[in-house]
């Protein structure tokens, strides 16, 4: 935790929704992190802050090896606000009844708003429609609680202590499906919590740069680039903050997109005035993928030649250098419980430099391991970077090796990088590029028959893949227009040489991947 800032406190019991509540919370400008219910009394206390929020889960409070929560966090005088499992964890702390629901409720629902702190701006009486999500629910308020919302299934949907504040609600305020979710969460963050609305990009921006500048002291620091969105921003960021002491290092591995290479060099010498150095690797890696069609193998060969190019190049620019930039974003960070109850600690090596930190001697600055994805995009708007690198979709560490299934070669990189161009050039031009998440073209191992002009021809397959998602966890395929998919497709039959036939993707995940390996 930076020192610099309290805010709300979200324990996390499980749900798969929890790290939706804290973008709501950020949504409203207040800072809060995610911990596991694991966390003391005495850390909670120390860490100080202006309110506490526990979050549903998958279990029941009366199942064994059940997180729960320490009677005394009610005695801390903070406010505290249960949500689904997180109001029955209160529940039970406080004596009252939870019980199995005679029908369980899962989807919409309406609910009556009785009164309370948490429904100010509501009428009494007012129904408004909530999303519930749960198979147990409080059966009677505990002692010294307030029912104020009920719905057809929960007599007590939602209560309010009567002299401390501390509240729950049974169902999902964070949820688009409850329309006045926010808010309920804004009267809870300003008028019971009494938060600060003071985390903007601009001032994250400030604190940060003041923060690495500090770190940094007088040392050289280098960043790895990837053209990538989280990159970018970090290096812009540190930029701010020690100027002509930052050197960036961009690996072409001959994996990129079409112009990739050309982009990166715009913005960072041009645009920015960055340190940056280029290194041309591309036949070191053509090379070790030649032959090599198995993706995890794909994957380790390019990861260890990347590491082998970085680290002498890092090596080269002097013996003054003390830090390594690494755009770690909050979702890696979050110490994530599993649903049994064990604490399950899942800390993701980042794709670009899993393994560089413990070969190479230098220390870490991370400026964006508080940030969810679209808060780095606004910080990098914030920065000044131009809105086609700030809003670009994910893209993989490995570039186009994972998306030509099979041997990667510089013919198939070729036939890949036009088709996925003319892909992304027609999604832009149709308005589509920001409503989806992430787009690219695929190139399969098959040859299929076709006819060009008047010759039968065998040429190789084009796959699409478009999704929706809010975070990558979960997606869907995206509904194109089908004279957005029919255009597309003739332009890459037409103008890409070795191609005849243009298949689109409508999977979803689960149960498939977003990337096809």
């Amino acid at each position: 935790m930076s020192s610099h800032h309290a805010g709300i406190l979200i324990i996390d019991f499980g749900s798969q929704y929890t790290q939706l509540i804290a973008r709501r919370v950020r949504e409203a400008h207040v800072y809060c992190e995610i911990h596991p219910p694991s966390r003391s009394v005495a850390w909670i206390r120390e860490w100080a802050p202006c309110g506490v929020i526990l979050s549903g889960g998958p279990n029941s409070v009366y199942g064994e090896n059940v997180p729960l929560a320490d009677p005394e966090l009610l005695e801390l005088g903070v406010p505290v606000l249960g949500v689904c499992y997180g109001m029955q964890v209160l529940a039970q702390l406080s004596g009252g009844t939870v019980q199995r629901a005679s029908r369980r409720e899962y989807g919409r629902a309406g609910l009556e708003v009785l009164g309370g702190r948490l429904f100010r701006g509501f009428g009494e009486g007012e129904e408004t429609p909530v999303w519930m999500s749960h198979g147990d629910h409080v059966d009677t308020a505990p002692p010294g609680y307030t029912v104020v919302a009920r719905s057809a299934n929960s007599p007590v949907a939602a209560i309010e202590h009567e002299a401390r504040p501390i509240y729950g609600v049974q169902f999902h305020p964070e949820v688009a499906h409850t329309p006045r979710g926010g808010e309920i969460l804004a009267n809870f963050l300003f008028d019971v919590c009494g938060c600060a609305p003071d985390w903007t990009p601009g001032q994250f921006v400030e604190r940060e740069v003041v923060r690495v500048r500090e770190l940094a002291g007088g040392a050289r620091v280098i960043c790895g680039l990837s053209g990538g969105v989280d990159s970018s921003v970090a290096a812009a960021l540190v930029h701010r903050a020690v100027g002509d002491r930052l050197t960036c290092i961009f690996v072409d591995h001959g994996l990129l997109r079409l112009h990739e290479r050309e982009q990166v060099e715009q913005t960072f010498r041009r645009h920015l005035g960055i340190d940056l150095r280029v290194v041309d690797a591309r036949e070191k890696f053509l090379e070790r993928l030649r032959g090599v069609s198995d993706p995890e193998e794909k994957r380790r060969r390019i990861g260890h030649t990347f590491i082998d190019v970085f680290e002498e190049e890092a090596r080269a620019v002097g013996d003054d250098v003390g830090f390594l930039v690494q755009g770690t974003l909050y979702p890696d960070v979050i110490e994530s419980v599993s649903p049994s109850g064990g604490p399950s600690v899942t800390i993701k090596t980042h794709h670009n430099v899993g393994g560089l930190p413990e070969r190479l001697p230098f220390r870490l600055i991370e400026p964006l391991r508080e940030l969810f994805k679209d808060e780095v995009r606004q910080v990098g708007r914030e920065l000044g970077l131009p809105e086609e690198m700030v809003g670009r979709h994910p893209f993989p560490g490995p570039g186009l090796a994972i998306r030509i299934i099979g041997d990667v070669s510089e013919e198939n990189l070729e036939v890949l990088r036009r088709a996925d161009h003319i892909y992304i050039e027609e999604i832009r031009a149709a308005g589509l590029y920001d409503e989806i998440w992430q787009a690219f073209a695929v190139l399969l191992p098959i040859r299929s028959v076709g006819v060009q002009g008047d010759e039968r021809s065998y040429d190789q397959v084009v796959a699409l893949r478009a999704v929706t998602s809010r975070d990558g966890m979960t997606a869907d395929w995206f509904p194109f227009p089908p004279e957005v998919l029919s255009r597309i497709s003739s332009r890459i039959a037409n103008e890409v040489d070795g191609v005849n036939r243009v298949v689109y993707d409508v999977s979803s995940k689960p149960p498939a991947t977003i990337e096809w390996e």
